[in-house]
């Protein structure tokens, strides 16, 4: 931006500031696509950085003249303008990720944001379906109409690999090994995993692809995506979401259930037939098995419920 001559002090020092924040924020847009982020996660830091420019410009901070106090101060604002745990803890994530980035050009000795300690988050065990209540949730799935067959193989694959939305949608035709019973997963960050395919899950997507799939697709659409909309178009995850709950208020089995909450039954059921966290954590594709160590808490939860309902001195 051009300081016009007629400009006060005052506005000059503070076009300079906001400049200097745009170049910040731009340096680390582009090392988010070098890195190949995905796009959701450069949208979201660049929201949160830019709030975060906005809070130093109106006290005159520069990039440069960013200390721990000012990120702890601003951290502390969140929480007192209601800003819940996990949305400051975000925040923070990608304040460190600029900081980093201004680190990395040489711009700066050290990263302010690394000092700040994470807020902490709620601690929530994540919803779980029975075994029972997801085998009545998927065969009660009609598989008559190219929708329904649809819908059964998209909630089959979900529980059977313990899948993501966003990894459900990101499905290729290609991605389906039927002789090797298993799936190619495109997951965060752009990592690939293999995960097995379970025999019920394998044959229901099998009967989509080769009698709903041609019904649904546009001709001449070209796209290789495996779940397509009435429209031809490939879903989107609000599309997974809908469905799900109109087939659980339908089926009247685990109604509230989100996509996640089969990925967290997927994982539990594992745990509880004896499988290690090692394993589960590469099925999910977590990078670190700490993230997997929740599900040791979902399986203590129901192991304390159990003593509860069954000991005679509990």
């Amino acid at each position: 931006m051009m300081i016009q001559a007629h400009e006060a002090p005052g506005e000059q020092a503070a076009v300079a500031l906001r400049e200097a924040w745009t170049h910040a924020i731009g340096l680390l847009q582009e090392d988010l696509r070098r890195r190949d982020a995905a796009p959701r996660t450069r949208r979201a830091y660049g929201v949160d950085v830019e709030q975060f420019a906005s809070w130093a410009c109106g006290r005159g901070l520069g990039p440069g003249e960013i200390d721990a106090k000012a990120v702890r101060r601003y951290v502390a604002s969140l929480s007192e303008h209601g800003c819940a745990p996990s949305s400051s803890a975000r925040k923070l994530a990608a304040l460190r990720a600029l900081f980093a980035s201004e680190r990395a050009h040489g711009l700066i000795a050290h990263n302010p944001a690394d000092l700040i300690s994470t807020p902490r988050r709620e601690s929530r065990l994540p919803r779980v379906l029975s075994a029972r209540e997801a085998a009545g949730l998927l065969d009660g799935i009609a598989a008559g109409s190219p929708l329904e067959l649809r819908d059964r193989a998209m909630f089959e694959l979900a529980y059977s690999c313990g899948l993501r939305a966003e990894e459900l949608v990101s499905l290729r035709l290609e991605h389906v090994d039927y002789d090797g019973e298993q799936l190619r997963v495109e997951g965060k960050g752009r990592k690939t995993r293999f995960v097995p395919v379970g025999e019920q899950a394998l044959a229901a997507v099998r009967r989509y692809v080769e009698v709903a799939r041609p019904a649904l697709a546009t001709p001449g659409g070209g796209t290789t995506a495996l779940l397509l909309s009435k429209t031809g178009r490939p879903l989107g995850t609000g599309d997974v979401r809908r469905r799900l709950r109109a087939w659980t208020r339908r089926v009247g089995v685990g109604e509230g259930a989100t996509p996640h909450a089969l990925r967290h039954s997927f994982a539990t059921h594992l745990l509880d037939g004896g499988a290690d966290l090692r394993s589960i954590q590469e099925l999910l594709g977590h990078a670190s098995v700490s993230s997997t160590q929740i599900y040791t808490r979902v399986e203590s939860a129901r192991l304390r419920s159990a003593y509860a309902r069954s000991h005679p001195r509990a």
